[in-house]
């Protein structure tokens, strides 16, 4: 494995911040009647995915504490996966598209699990 210097060159960061930049441009039709409340939920979620694995990479010095960030970008995940199922279930998300994101936060979550459960091979 080459030597990783920053959580950016992550695939699992990556891979976050291109699916929440997805979920950006699809809720920028959601009704205005959701925009403090479904709208608002779900950018969250999704923009704290990898906020989480960037913090846990910067306390990987510490296994627990990487090991409790990456459990918290792992429940975002699963967060944003409810408001997605909001969203195809009030008719804002076609199947299609839902169906294509909700696969995308599984392979999120696995990656995530992985990285938790390998974690003595990410932390310093």
């Amino acid at each position: 494995m080459p030597l990783i210097k920053s959580h950016r060159e992550l695939r699992v960061y990556q891979k976050s911040v291109e699916i929440g930049m997805l979920i950006y441009e699809e809720t920028k039709a959601f009704p205005k009647s959701e925009v403090y409340s479904l709208t608002d939920q779900i950018r969250r979620s999704s923009r704290s995915v990898s906020a989480n694995i960037s913090e846990a990479w910067r306390k990987r010095r510490y296994e627990k504490s990487f090991i409790a960030k990456l459990s918290d970008a792992d429940g975002e995940a699963g967060e944003t996966q409810t408001w997605l199922e909001y969203s195809y279930r009030c008719g804002y998300l076609p199947q299609a598209k839902y169906e294509t994101l909700l696969e995308e936060y599984e392979s999120i979550i696995r990656m995530i699990v992985h990285m938790m459960t390998h974690s003595s091979k990410w932390t310093l």
